[in-house]
């Protein structure tokens, strides 16, 4: 199991592949696809793709399922781009979750580490939420 991070900003996902790294361990692949080719904010489908490609890996250590979480709407597209490059084998082990990013990818990289499969881990991406409102001062 593996999972893909990608939003317009590097920091945010470098610092967020950590996050996730420290709940699920080393038995969940996290890749990142952040910013673009020439530092600013943005995606970029060629990085997308290659985060994609690392998540499923190759023939000895092939992921059986892989979760891309996004965060903003625009990072679909180059997504969707990125997907378009893959193999028809590669792009059926690879799931879209709309989940909130941050709060998706520690639930989905919990699930993942306790042995969960795509379906029980996108679940879990899905039903994250943000934190709970509040009482109001």
């Amino acid at each position: 199991m593996s999972l893909v991070l990608v939003s317009h900003s590097r920091t945010l996902v470098e610092g967020l592949r950590d996050m996730v790294a420290q709940v699920a361990g080393d038995d969940v692949r996290v890749t990142i696809a952040g910013g673009t080719e020439d530092g600013r904010l943005g995606t970029s489908a060629p990085r997308i793709a290659e985060a994609v490609r690392a998540a499923i890996g190759g023939p000895d250590d092939r992921a059986d399922g892989v979760l891309v979480l996004l965060d903003l709407g625009s990072a679909a597209l180059s997504l969707e781009l990125a997907l378009e490059e893959l193999d028809p084998a590669d792009r059926a082990i690879v799931t879209v979750s709309n989940a909130p990013l941050v709060e998706g990818a520690v639930m989905a990289g919990v699930q993942a580490s306790v042995g969960a499969s795509l379906a029980e881990v996108a679940r879990a991406a899905a039903e994250a939420t943000s934190i709970p409102k509040l009482p109001e001062a």
